[in-house]
């Protein structure tokens, strides 16, 4: 039986102490961050390792690499990504040549992860920047226009899924609006949820086909005033499962970030109970991931079938034109500087 449980490991290598944690625990999910990355032998020897210890063949092992300020594998490690933003700037001036790059960029980033063992991404983000919100977003976004960010989304969405790589939407309802980084302070959202239904969550609605979503660690007072997203069954009823019609794998981001609070196995609790398949613990502290194993629970019923339904995403692929998709990357790489320049 699987743990509803993402975790990391401290470093590049995995300690017998954590190998015994995965083999005890079989955690549903293993995540990799840049503390984790040496160079591509070590990585795949460092998921392989995290699959033996863990067992099966059905572990997703994600990453986030949305490109710009985000990305875990940097050159050498990666090819270097434009950020979101520069695809939005290229939309407002050919949309389909925007939707075409993005789409065949994330296809040749599908084929560098599964290359090395990944095959899930912690991307498209489907927030919308707002005004006065906290850049925390920024030119992480594809726009600030929901048919935008709908349009350069699914793109990257549909290129994931070809490459066999599952897409993870994010921040579900919406982190866009948020006047603080949720990863050291508590967003709280005052917008009415009549608004909030046209801007933020209708990117959601409109790519709620997508296999998995992240939730957000942020407030919306008309809705909960008492808990963030993550931990709040109403917002994930209501909202999340309800008006935006998501029914993927639905995992919390991480419980370490100091927009929660209290002991790490109720945060885990916390988000389990509010309807999170998964609960994602990132810092690869041991004792908390034990915590956290505890209070995540075993994957079963509907969550499980969420779970199988992306693992199967990633025993198929499609074939694409390597060279071609190369060449759009370097297209939108000189678009990106070219632009930036003249900002």
């Amino acid at each position: 039986m699987r743990t509803a449980l993402i975790v990391g490991v401290a470093g590049t290598k995995l300690s017998r102490d954590e190998a015994a944690f995965l083999k005890e625990a079989r955690p549903a999910g293993f995540i990799l961050f840049a503390r984790n990355l040496a160079d591509h032998a070590q990585i795949r020897a460092l998921i392989a390792d995290v699959r033996a210890a863990v067992g099966g063949d059905d572990l997703l092992v994600l990453i986030d690499q949305e490109g710009g300020s985000v990305q875990r594998l940097r050159p050498p490690l990666g090819r270097a990504l434009p950020p979101a933003a520069a695809y939005g700037r290229l939309y407002a001036r050919d949309r389909d040549a925007a939707v075409t790059a993005v789409f065949e960029v994330t296809r040749l980033l599908a084929a560098d992860l599964s290359a090395l063992g990944i095959n899930t991404d912690c991307a498209p983000v489907l927030d919308v920047p707002v005004p006065g919100a906290h850049d925390i977003i920024g030119d992480r976004a594809y726009g600030r226009s929901v048919d935008q960010v709908v349009a350069l989304a699914e793109a990257v969405g549909d290129a994931f899924i070809a490459g066999g790589v599952v897409p993870v939407i994010k921040h579900i309802p919406g982190h866009g609006r948020a006047t603080a980084d949720s990863h050291l302070a508590l967003p709280v959202v005052t917008e009415a949820r009549d608004e909030l239904a046209v801007t933020d969550f209708a990117p959601f609605k409109a790519l709620n086909r997508m296999p998995a979503a992240m939730t957000a660690h942020v407030v919306f007072r008309d809705i909960d005033p008492e808990a963030p997203a993550s931990t709040s069954p109403i917002v994930t009823r209501d909202i999340i499962r309800g008006a935006i019609g998501f029914d993927g794998l639905l995992m919390s981001d991480d419980l370490t970030m100091k927009a929660l609070s209290g002991p790490m196995r109720a945060r885990a609790e916390a988000v389990i109970a509010a309807g999170s398949d998964l609960a994602l613990h990132c810092s690869g502290d041991l004792p908390e991931m034990r915590q956290a194993a505890a209070g995540s629970g075993a994957l079963g019923g509907r969550a499980r079938e969420r779970f199988d339904a992306a693992v199967k995403i990633t025993k198929a692929t499609r074939p694409f034109d390597s060279h071609a998709a190369e060449a759009q990357l370097a297209k939108v790489l000189a678009f990106a500087a070219g632009s930036a320049e003249s900002v």
